[in-house]
């Protein structure tokens, strides 16, 4: 029976694999300055170009069955964290199209990060516990 050899397919699908690795590379975006940026827990702010302001953090204690603060100000590019320590499992809900970002997952311990990148005045609620209200203006 005469033998019959196959081509190896190994530098195809090599160069095929590496091509496409590339193209989904570039098919990310750079506008990140319209949109907020969420974490599971505060991060630190980055260093901003010379003659910009820093970044800070602002932390919410939820704990009680009460935001506290209840209101906080703070500038564009702040970050405010939430810090659950209360019995009762509780979320951050943004209230209304502006606060739409706003949407935590629902914590019984732990942290969650929200970044403010528009001026402006957000009113959130624990989704759990209507009446734990909230607002950050952002100057």
């Amino acid at each position: 029976m005469p033998m019959v050899s196959r081509a190896k397919p190994a530098p195809f699908v090599t160069a095929f694999a590496l091509t496409a690795t590339l193209m989904l590379a570039g098919c990310g975006s750079d506008d990140s300055a319209t949109e907020p940026t969420t974490t599971g827990r505060a991060t630190s702010a980055t260093a901003a170009p010379t003659g910009e302001r820093k970044g800070s953090s602002v932390t919410v204690d939820v704990d009680d069955m009460k935001f506290s603060p209840e209101n906080v100000t703070i500038g564009v590019g702040d970050t405010v964290t939430w810090k659950f320590s209360d019995k009762a499992p509780h979320s951050v809900q943004g209230i209304g199209d502006k606060a739409m970002g706003i949407n935590s997952p629902i914590f019984d311990k732990g942290e969650w990060s929200y970044t403010f990148t528009q001026p402006g005045t957000f009113r959130y609620l624990c989704t759990l516990h209507p009446e734990m209200r909230g607002t950050v203006t952002v100057q």
